[in-house]
């Protein structure tokens, strides 16, 4: 075989190497901060693909896309483009934890991305696959890819999904291979190797395809869209985003599909033994499910659409890595699902991932200079935490190459803050899953006041548009006017007052009170309250709702904000990245192991370092302390 010459390929600010949910928001941040932008991947046609389930959000990870919406990301403005089915979750619940989801038509999500990639100035999309990461004296220098091209580069962010030594599992049968059929990545994974990085084996799964017109609807209960359909982007919060959306279905598996499973279960690859790493411990398979909920007759399975142009039905809830054999028996036992077709089995896929531990909360590598990592290579799990982190690379990397401080966002600021501190701080040998309750601040850090926390943000780094801007302007004025509007309205106890008070269902007052006061109340809210308030002004009812969680939830966000401060108070303990933890005497010996492979740069995430014990924070105060009695002296 005839030597490979390596060549120039090119001079540019940031290299992005995977153009999958991580990799688009890098490239997307960087270019539009004026860096010059080349975003690499293996195949065009892999662009934001969605591999596995065909929606956006959902509990926690709704969040995760109001946010990077709010600070110029593009995730949110392409699933509004492309949504068949809109939904809000948990609305019986309070609104910390209102979830917006979303179904995509899945080609039509991959093409409006690309577009966008295509049309956006300083960015360069190219196929090609990377096969190692160059480096000079601990600095990434650029990027080198199979066919010999150089491209030269002073940020490189990793952030190739599931595709490094990807290996798909059925059963017996096992290959290598990307997710979809697509090719892995081989070559690269060596190269990091090289550079001193510890590779762990990472597992995620997905359950069938089946034709829609095999498929008895029948038997199963419709899940319809919203009335109202809330959009991701604020863009468009004051715009009508209603059409024609598509059903989805709930069905269930039936006892004899789990007694087939029971009977397969020593073939399902992971029993086999043949999956070194770790599945994603919220997202189990099928057969993960009967073993461990042994008492169980049924399991939901959510039948979702894949798109307008396709007949592909996603069968939810029942991922497998059992024989394709197996898979059809389970798959007939399942209601609905009779006589329905397979188009796609059901499969295992195992890929390398980092520990994520090595990198800080920029995102950026701890010893080598420019380079940052995004998405599942840092452990994490879903379309949604691998956008959330490559925008947060692909920022961070732009300000590298202009000598800026990094943009960090702190664990009150947003679910962002939490997903990177938490896989940076504690590390992860299992795909991780935002979740609300991993969310400390969660009241104060709900979907809907997204804009409100981080569009400031976004915009001093120069990410968020002026018009985008100036519409969050718009909303924080009016939200602002209304509420200290309501505050300074008196209600006096008159029969009058009294009487639409008792019609509403609520009880009349003896003593005048503020209509905040009244809205307060758990049967009443601001719409209830119209009568008492003739001069209420006319509002977009995305600022009413925004009014009334302030007013209705303003004592619990009032003690969470003293708790915020507090916790401030602990970040703001700076340590210094060099520390030498031998020199502390009193730290135990596990912790004086962690703090040292992790440096924390503060004593606020030293505290949140799984094996530091708060004995050993203790011992950490102190030390700074005399530290800093000793530089006085």
């Amino acid at each position: 075989m005839a030597e490979i010459k390596n060549y120039i390929g090119g001079e540019y600010d940031v290299i992005v190497v995977g153009a999958g949910h991580a990799g688009t928001e890098s490239a997307l941040a960087a270019a539009r901060m004026g860096r010059k932008t080349l975003l690499l991947t293996m195949n065009l046609d892999s662009i934001v693909a969605m591999s596995c389930n065909p929606n956006v959000g959902g509990t926690g990870k709704g969040h995760l896309v109001r946010e990077i919406d709010a600070l110029g990301g593009e995730m949110a403005r392409n699933i509004d483009r492309t949504f068949i089915q809109s939904r809000m979750l948990n609305l019986s619940k309070g609104p910390a934890v209102h979830s917006l989801r979303a179904q995509a038509d899945k080609r039509r999500y991959h093409d409006e991305m690309k577009k966008v990639i295509e049309k956006t100035e300083n960015l360069d999309l190219r196929q090609s696959e990377v096969v190692k990461i160059l480096l000079e004296d601990s600095k990434v220098v650029g990027v080198l890819t199979k066919t010999g091209a150089i491209y030269k580069a002073k940020s490189v962010v990793v952030a190739t999904g599931t595709y490094l030594r990807g290996r798909i599992f059925m059963g017996e049968v096992n290959y290598s291979s990307g997710p979809d059929g697509m090719k892995p990545s081989l070559d690269l994974s060596e190269s990091l190797k090289d550079m001193g990085l510890e590779l762990i084996r990472m597992k995620t799964g997905t359950p069938a395809r089946m034709l829609r017109s095999t498929i008895d609807f029948s038997k199963m209960e419709v899940q319809p869209g919203d009335e109202r359909v809330v959009p991701f982007s604020f863009d468009n919060i004051d715009k009508d985003m209603s059409k024609d959306q598509v059903n989805c279905y709930l069905t269930y598996t039936t006892e004899k599909c789990h007694d087939i499973i029971r009977e397969n279960i020593m073939r399902s690859a992971m029993y086999l033994g043949d999956i070194e790493g770790t599945g994603p411990r919220y997202c189990p398979s099928i057969e993960d499910k009967v073993m461990r909920f042994k008492d169980r007759t049924s399991h939901q399975v959510f039948i979702e659409p894949e798109g307008l142009s396709t007949e592909e039905m996603y069968i939810q809830g029942v991922s497998s890595s059992l024989p394709e054999e197996v898979q059809i028996d389970i798959y007939k036992n399942i209601i609905g699902l009779e006589n329905a077709k397979i188009m796609r089995s059901a499969y295992a896929i195992e890929y390398d991932a980092i520990d994520a531990t090595v990198i800080d909360r920029s995102l950026e590598h701890m010893d080598i200079s420019g380079l940052f990592f995004a998405g599942q290579i840092n452990g994490s799990s879903g379309y949604e935490e691998a956008a959330a982190q490559g925008l947060m690379a692909g920022i961070n990397a732009a300000l590298k190459v202009e000598g800026k401080e990094p943009l960090i966002l702190e664990r009150s600021d947003a679910y962002i803050g939490v997903l990177i501190d938490d896989l940076v701080t504690k590390g992860t040998r299992e795909p991780y899953r935002m979740m609300t309750a991993r969310a400390e601040y969660r009241l104060t850090l709900r979907q809907d006041n997204a804009d409100m926390r981080l569009t400031q943000m976004g915009y001093d780094i120069g990410l968020v548009t002026k018009e985008k801007y100036e519409r969050y302007l718009y909303r924080k004025e009016n939200i602002e006017k209304e509420l200290k509007r309501i505050k300074k309205i008196k209600i006096n106890p008159t029969a009058e007052n009294n009487e639409i008070l008792e019609r509403l269902g609520t009880t009349p007052i003896k003593n005048t009170q503020s209509l905040e006061e009244l809205i307060r109340r758990p049967e009443l809210g601001y719409d209830a309250v119209k009568e008492l308030d003739p001069q209420r002004p006319e509002l977009r009812r995305d600022i009413i709702e925004q009014v009334e969680i302030e007013i209705k939830y303003s004592g619990y966000i009032k003690k969470q904000n003293i708790q915020i401060s507090q916790f401030k108070k602990l970040e703001k303990r700076y340590l210094e990245k060099d520390l030498n933890y031998e020199e502390v005497q009193g730290l135990r010996n596990e912790a004086r192991e962690k703090l040292t492979k992790i440096r924390p740069e503060s004593i606020g995430q030293a505290a949140r370092i799984t094996g530091v014990s708060p004995a050993d924070i203790n011992v950490l105060l102190i030390y700074l302390e005399r530290k800093r009695r000793e530089k006085n002296d």
